[in-house]
């Protein structure tokens, strides 16, 4: 396809080239320890750490062909093209028209290279791999490896570059959670609060975000993923809010709570164990220590306050490269009972312990962290105490 003057090839690209071929590098290395020949790649997530591309339309298919020798081969919907260019180093892109069939013109580009024969594996697992579409891809391809995992653990450890971009979303997320609560006043409403903090967090820099921020106030905090709609907030309530922010689709995110007027003594008993929590997890972190370390530490804390039954989920979650409808890496890596890997240098997490009555309120604190080689680097740098107004 005739490329316009004006598109330049990885103009817009997050990173380097060098970058992208070191992945793509490990990758393979990966790849041929699974036996898989040719990986179909079809998470947006994984594609854009391999490759650069990123765009608001992954809801239209796209595929990254990587073979263990040679050129990949992106199959790409035409209106993408352009992006696509100005996003990558890769040269081979096999452009499908709006009334082609996606999965036969990505069985003639498999044909056209010759890789019928070999070992092809795709991420079965992945989000945005609807059912009809592996189901056809099974029927023209028969038995497929499943290659889910092979790219992940590569993930899950952030290099230089990486950490630079998350630590630049965690400054836009202090700056719209400084203007959110800065909002916070009896007669504003849930919808002004989420347009200081977004705006805020945009004019810092941020992107588009993965999911959109979690605001409530009064009862509605007691609503576990609770999202703004026009509550008028009163005296004598709480307001608990959660957001992330993101630099070249790197994530970082943070949650606070406040309370206009006094709160019952049980908000601040919950509220007092939710930092002793999460301080505790931190203080768990360090490189060997397994995932399910600091979970059992922030669960620990929980556990001798006695509200086990308010703390019903995992501590935290990988956190970085991502898209609607997840601001979290979360199926990379949990902190969470039972999760036996063990922590690394360069591994990204959101903490977030709260603790709930539900229907009534949340009390809630969290902190985006690096692991680093001696424990963690906290990336946000707003005080973490109740906010009483």
């Amino acid at each position: 396809m005739q490329l316009p003057d004006n598109v330049i090839q990885g103009s817009e690209s997050a990173f380097n080239a060098d970058e992208y071929a070191g992945r793509i590098r490990r990758t393979r290395e990966r790849q041929q320890a699974a036996g898989i020949d040719v990986m179909i790649v079809t998470g947006p997530e994984n594609i854009f750490w391999l490759t650069g591309q990123q765009t608001p339309g992954y809801y239209t298919f796209q595929a990254l062909l990587l073979p263990l020798e040679g050129e990949p081969v992106f199959v790409i919907r035409q209106l993408e093209f352009c992006n696509f260019i100005a996003n990558t180093f890769i040269a081979d892109a096999a452009v499908y028209q709006d009334g082609d069939n996606p999965v036969d013109f990505l069985f003639g580009m498999l044909q056209q290279h010759h890789w019928l024969s070999k070992r092809i594996g795709l991420d079965k697992r992945g989000w945005f791999l609807p059912v009809a579409i592996y189901e056809a891809l099974q029927q023209r391809l028969g038995d497929i490896a499943d290659a889910a995992g092979v790219i992940e653990p590569l993930r899950a450890v952030k290099s230089r570059a990486e950490l630079e971009k998350i630590t630049a979303a965690a400054r836009y997320v202090d700056a719209g959670m400084n203007a959110g609560i800065a909002a916070i006043r009896a007669g504003a409403d849930e919808n002004a609060l989420v347009s200081a903090m977004m705006g805020s967090a945009i004019a810092a820099g941020s992107e588009y975000v993965g999911m959109e921020p979690l605001v409530s106030s009064g009862p509605r905090t007691g609503v576990p993923h609770g999202t703004w709609r026009r509550r008028v907030l009163q005296d004598n309530e709480p307001v608990f809010l959660e957001m992330a922010a993101a630099h070249d689709r790197y994530h970082a995110a943070l949650m606070r709570s406040a309370w206009l007027g006094r709160p019952p003594a049980i908000a601040l008993e919950m509220e007092k164990v939710c930092q002793e929590a999460l301080q505790a997890a931190l203080d768990a972190i360090r490189p060997g220590a397994t995932c399910e370390a600091p979970h059992l530490a922030c669960q620990q804390v929980i556990d001798r306050a006695g509200f086990t039954d308010n703390f019903k989920k995992r501590t935290g979650y990988a956190i970085g490269v991502s898209f609607a409808p997840d601001w979290g890496e979360g199926g990379i890596l949990s902190l969470y009972s039972g999760v036996t890997t063990e922590l690394q240098p360069g591994m990204t997490f959101h903490i977030p312990p709260a603790l709930r009555i539900y229907g009534d309120f949340t009390v809630g604190v969290s902190e985006t962290i690096v692991v680093t080689e001696t424990g963690y680097r906290q990336l946000g740098t707003l005080a973490r105490p109740l906010t009483l107004l």
